[in-house]
This record gives structure tokens, C-alpha cells and sequence, in this order.
């Protein structure tokens, strides 16, 4: 996938985030988690992680329900 596509899908993910995604980035966001910057649906190598911190290189990703959609 190019980087172009990537970013077009980290987007829609943005878009269409999960209930759970919605309410960690209510945690998460404007810094809430003792000043610790979080960016959402983050394009790193061939994967799209939720939650990424640069700053202490973490990544968050979430489980849910979407993943049963194919069982």
C-alpha cells in the first residue's frame, strides 16, 4: 500500500473509529494521560496502529468487536 492510500485509510479509520477507540481518545486526548501526547490511527510500516505516542516510541492498539465481524 502506498503511503498516499495509507493515510487515506488511517483517515477513515478516524472517521469510523470503534466505541471503544472513542472513549480511550476521550482519555487520551488534548494530553489528558499526565502530558503525555497521543496521536490516533498512525501509519507505521506496513500497519495502522490507534494510538501512538512519538515522544516514548508506545503504541496502543485495541481490540473489539470488529474483529468478529469475519469468524
Amino acid at each position: 500500500m502506498r503511503e498516499g492510500q495509507k493515510r487515506d485509510v488511517a483517515r477513515a479509520l478516524r472517521r469510523d473509529s470503534t466505541d471503544a477507540e472513542r472513549k480511550m481518545w476521550r482519555l487520551l486526548r488534548d494530553r489528558r494521560l499526565d502530558g503525555v501526547e497521543f496521536r490516533r490511527q498512525v501509519p507505521i510500516g506496513p500497519f495502522i496502529a490507534d494510538f501512538v505516542s512519538i515522544e516514548h516510541g508506545l503504541v496502543l492498539q485495541l481490540d473489539g468487536g470488529q474483529h468478529a465481524k469475519g469468524a
